[in-house]
């Protein structure tokens, strides 16, 4: 079964001059943890997560490096959460989004997708013909589509 026989063609996304406000309220509307960052031609050029979010506006501590030559101190922050979440929100999405993103090709075979979720550990992937988003693949799609003849 090849990619575009099976994934989802109704893709959230947002643009790359989007805020992380807008991320946010899609997740919310939509019940989605992440989605892929497009540019004018529908190219995807990041992707944003939750787990991106949890990386922003968890505790950052502090950090020492020793080596033989030189001690560094790298200083976490001291904002409280809350104001880490109020500055998060008007951030660029492009500040806080991977840039290299992991994608298949819309005639990438399911087994080849299964293999890409599992060993990169990631939930969803892009699907995009001639470099243009057309579709996302979930874990849930492929395990659905895998099983469902069987059960």
């Amino acid at each position: 079964m090849k990619a575009h026989e099976f994934m989802i063609r109704q893709v959230y996304k947002v643009k790359q001059e989007d805020t992380v406000r807008t991320f946010i309220e899609k997740c919310i509307a939509h019940r989605i943890s992440g989605m892929p960052v497009v540019n004018d031609r529908n190219e995807i050029v990041a992707y944003l997560s939750d787990g991106d979010i949890m990386r922003y506006i968890g505790r950052h501590e502090d950090l020492i490096v020793d080596s033989f030559f030189q001690i560094n101190v790298f200083v976490g922050d001291n904002d409280l959460f809350e104001e880490r979440a109020r500055k998060l929100l008007n951030l660029n999405v492009m500040a806080i989004a991977k840039k290299k993103v992991i994608t298949v090709h819309a005639e990438e075979d399911i087994e080849r997708i299964a293999t890409i979720l599992g060993k990169k550990q990631i939930k969803k992937v892009p699907v995009e013909r001639n470099h243009v988003l057309v579709g996302i693949i979930s874990r849930g799609d492929v395990i659905r589509h895998s099983f469902k003849a069987m059960l």
